[in-house]
């Protein structure tokens, strides 16, 4: 049996945290409330277990594992206390995915309209894959696809159906 161009898992154990201000004020704050340096339009920062990844120009993500969300939470929130912002633990409104190999790439391209192939090594992309709203960056070995949760089955069967074996692009 031929094998699949990536190997899909949905990834069970995140914890993502929303932050909404005006970055150029409370960009220090947050910086120092998640660890993390803001990151460049469409960019992420990480230490190796957390990303912060931009949104928009009034948005963050902080992705980290589920077990820090609390207290990353209750740290954001004291820190943004007296600027007008939103801080929100959505780990239960979002499905994750890794989709991992040498074909992850073309696994993705067939699903998202973005030039994914030019995003940076540290790029964050907002795109659909197919008609579902998802965020993309990149991990060692391949890419991390959040969409949610309410899509997570339908998001799940195009990723698989688009890794299956003998459905490479074609190369023309």
């Amino acid at each position: 049996m031929a094998e699949a161009l990536a190997r899909i898992s949905q990834i069970d154990d995140l914890g993502m945290i929303q932050i909404r201000a005006d970055l150029g004020r409370a960009g220090d704050a947050i910086a120092e409330a998640a660890g993390l340096a803001l990151p460049g339009q469409g960019r992420v920062t990480t230490d190796g277990s957390r990303i912060l990844g931009w949104m928009s120009p009034d948005e963050l993500l902080l992705v980290l594992p589920r077990a820090e969300a609390a207290q990353a939470l209750a740290a954001l929130q004291d820190a943004l206390s007296t600027e007008h912002a939103l801080v929100l633990d959505v780990s239960d409104m979002r499905a994750a995915f890794r989709i991992q190999g040498d074909k992850a790439l073309h696994v993705l391209m067939k699903l998202c309209p973005a030039d994914l192939a030019s995003m940076p090594q540290d790029g964050l992309r907002r795109t659909r894959a197919a008609q579902a709203a998802c965020g993309i960056w990149r991990e060692p070995g391949g890419y991390v696809l959040i969409g949610f949760r309410s899509v997570a089955d339908y998001l799940r069967g195009l990723l698989q159906g688009a890794a299956l074996p003998g459905s490479q692009l074609d190369p023309r």
